[in-house]
């Protein structure tokens, strides 16, 4: 496995531009599915979750090209109806393919999924509004199998504003007879994203970004040529590194309307964060670091995505904060490596009380889960001495070449085999 060698200490200075959204490719690359003809998805990162999912559209017959940075996503000879376990079982996304598949061709058999360990995130919200629209579920052995003729437009009451659980809802409902309302949709902008690529499609789609969406089903779309939406997660992570890190940094590609709770909560810090315009922002670490109550919750709250990233912030500082976790129960498996690092934190239920401290020291660490790793790279870089993080496959699951933008601002990091 991978791992990466980190000499702390160095400053953050420089350009770096932002790659796709990776939450935004995921679902636009299964809304292909519902389509006959080609698809071209540009800017799409070389990530480990979009070759995941390219081999699982594969195994469905749906043929994946690369073209210029992006994909071309032929879904005129689809002839698979499983996602088998093989496939899904690395990556919750997966399961994005189930809504397209029942809307499109009546059955779909998929796996139930995994992906970072960080919560129980059950899929079961997604089967009670497909049974809503008409589809009968049937669970056994570790698959679910649905079967819809034709799928009916329903109301629709989301227990919580799931952000698959909306995606997939919105694909199945855009073929299905009738009117479909979403109700306590998810409002996040690869929520949105998707909905404006499904519009382009030939979809109708009313309320995209509010917490009811009305969806009128139409007898077929076609193909679309998109380009989804900067890595707002990327770029938070970058943001945090520039404050942590005595930074001054430019990101190229970056949308502050998609961070807004974060960058209220990264100038509570002490941080400058600098709208230049033409999607350019410019942050720098200002005088003093401060701590800062968080609370995660979803969009527009401040994202989960991003507690990891910010406790690493927290950790190196002045003052205490509490970070609450509101949305995965299993969310702080980064807090006993941040800890090994010379970290004061300390778990109590779903908050972790984080008392600053002057210097972290690097240490050999674990990255456990995605947004755990990105807390670790954050925290290597500030810390004294280095600092070696393995099992990074993990990151790359969500981060394109994150090592190499870092080194390009001036951190000395290295990817090693180990």
């Amino acid at each position: 496995m991978d791992a990466l060698v980190i000499e702390g200490g160095r400053a953050l200075r420089g350009s770096v531009r932002i790659g796709a959204a990776k939450n935004a490719v995921l679902p636009l690359m299964a809304a292909a599915l519902l389509a006959d003809g080609e698809s071209h998805l540009r800017s799409v990162p070389n990530l480990a979750d979009v070759r995941t999912l390219s081999r699982l559209l594969e195994h469905l017959d749906l043929r994946v090209r690369p073209d210029n940075g992006g994909l071309l996503l032929a879904a005129d000879a689809v002839g698979g109806r499983e996602a088998p376990y093989e496939l899904v079982k690395t990556m919750r996304a997966s399961v994005l393919v189930l809504g397209p598949l029942v809307a499109r061709f009546g059955s779909a058999r998929v796996s139930l999924p995994g992906g970072c360990a960080i919560g129980a995130r059950p899929i079961n919200l997604h089967l009670k509004g497909l049974e809503a629209m008409g589809a009968e579920v049937v669970l056994e052995h570790g698959y679910v199998d649905v079967r819809a003729p034709r799928l009916r437009g329903t109301r629709i009451v989301l227990d919580i504003p799931t952000v698959t659980g909306t995606e997939n809802l919105m694909m199945a409902a855009s073929l299905a007879d009738g009117t479909t309302v979403i109700e306590n949709a998810a409002r996040e902008p690869e929520v949105q994203d998707l909905a404006a690529c499904l519009v382009a499609m030939g979809a109708r789609i009313r309320g995209a970004g509010s917490a009811v969406l009305e969806i009128d089903g139409v007898e077929s779309l076609a193909p679309y040529d998109y380009t989804p939406i900067p890595d707002r997660i990327e770029a938070g992570t970058l943001m945090a590194a520039a404050a942590l890190c005595d930074g001054d940094v430019t990101l190229h590609g970056a949308r502050l309307d998609h961070l807004d709770a974060f960058v209220v909560k990264l100038r509570e810090a002490g941080a400058e964060v600098v709208d230049l315009g033409e999607q350019r922002v410019r942050v720098t670490s200002g005088e003093r670091r401060t701590g800062v109550d968080v609370r995660t919750s979803p969009h527009p709250g401040f994202p989960t995505d991003m507690q990891a990233q910010f406790m690493a912030l927290m950790a190196k500082g002045t003052g205490n904060s509490v970070i609450t976790e509101k949305v995965f129960e299993n969310r702080f498996m980064h807090v006993s490596e941040l800890n090994r690092m010379g970290a004061d934190i300390t778990v109590e239920g779903s908050s972790a009380v984080v008392r600053g401290v002057p210097q972290l020291s690097g240490a050999r660490v674990m990255a456990t889960d995605l947004r755990a790793s990105a807390a670790l790279v954050l925290a290597g870089l500030a810390a004294e001495g280095t600092t070696v993080i393995s099992r990074v496959y993990h990151l790359d699951r969500g981060y394109e070449a994150l090592e190499v933008k870092l080194a390009a601002l001036g951190a000395r990091v290295e990817r090693i085999r180990e």
